[in-house]
């Protein structure tokens, strides 16, 4: 029997998914997209495997609750040890099921084996289309790397005087992972509440995200340590902020704390009717503040490298 390289999640959207008005929080849909690209990789490589990178994750249609939701997971190339997955998150009314495109974004895992990264099976693309998919995750290897690069020059300091939020707490037993760690989905979740609570600070208004990308997992989430979730506003654009978050993780009897992922986010202010709408300019005012708009903006061209397939650019 061939090991199939594609896993389907159908679901109805829940109240409890919701996060401003009746739509349903991103941090959910990320939750949602770590779990399928996991049953994903668990398939393809036979065991347990983890959350590397997560990158080029794109919202374009908010998911309302009640609404059927479909998130497929298809294997698009194999390394050594990796399985980058291409995810795609569509949703419909469910009498109607004519579904909508809402999101899409590339996951890597590794799969693991005694602690330790385990080769794959390997896979060779046949059809047109998969050639395709499987170039252009080749493709994304060199950016992903020159994005990595960019991210990791940066220093980040008290002698910043932008805007941040940090969030603070311990990881529950219900964060769990079935390797006995925090599950990258909800770490995902994490960022994606402190990316906008910094940007709603900012703006005045309700947020909602619109791209993340550079979603590093450095160390593995502990259940019981102490999570510090800091988020700092780098660039402004119309109706955008630019959120740099890293998430850092320790014993709660020790005040040392190792950084764990680290991620840039872009959040849209909604005004009254769920619509993007200007936000405040910020403007740089020391050293640090200069170089971190200069890397975001850097990190703008960077992306524009990377073609887009199935949303609309990402607004600057």
């Amino acid at each position: 029997m061939q090991t199939p390289r594609e896993t389907v999640l159908r679901f109805l959207a829940a109240p409890t998914d919701v996060g401003t008005g009746n739509q349903v929080h991103t941090g959910r849909i990320l939750e949602w997209i770590d779990k399928a690209a996991y049953a994903q990789a668990a398939v393809w490589s036979g065991g347990y495997a983890v959350t590397a990178y997560v990158g080029n994750v794109r919202f374009s249609r908010p998911i309302e609750a009640g609404q059927l939701v479909e998130v497929s997971a298809r294997l698009v190339h194999t390394g050594s040890s990796s399985m980058h997955i291409q995810c795609d998150v569509r949703a419909c009314d469910p009498v109607a099921l004519e579904y909508r495109h809402c999101a899409e974004c590339l996951v890597v895992f590794i799969a693991m084996h005694e602690g330790r990264p385990t080769p794959v099976p390997s896979w060779r693309p046949a059809s047109r289309l998969e050639v395709h998919e499987s170039d252009e995750a080749v493709m994304r290897i060199a950016l992903r790397r020159d994005i990595e690069d960019a991210m990791a020059q940066q220093r980040y300091t008290t002698e910043g005087t932008a805007p941040r939020s940090t969030l603070r707490f311990l990881a529950a037993p219900a964060d769990v992972n079935w390797g006995g760690n925090v599950h990258g989905g909800r770490i995902m979740s994490w960022i994606d509440d402190a990316a906008n609570l910094c940007a709603t600070h900012w703006s005045g208004t309700p947020c909602t995200s619109v791209y993340a990308g550079g979603v590093r997992f450095y160390h593995p989430v502990s259940i019981g340590h102490v999570v510090e979730v800091e988020a700092r506003l780098l660039h402004t654009g119309h109706e955008t902020m630019h959120v740099s978050v890293h998430v850092r993780s320790g014993e709660p009897t020790s005040p040392d704390r190792v950084l764990t992922t680290h991620c840039l986010a872009v959040c849209a202010a909604l005004g009254p009717d769920l619509t993007p709408t200007p936000v405040p300019r910020w403007t740089p005012e020391s050293a640090e503040d200069h170089a971190l708009d200069e890397h975001a903006r850097h990190l703008i061209r960077l992306r524009g490298r990377g073609r887009v397939t199935g949303s609309a650019a990402v607004p600057v």
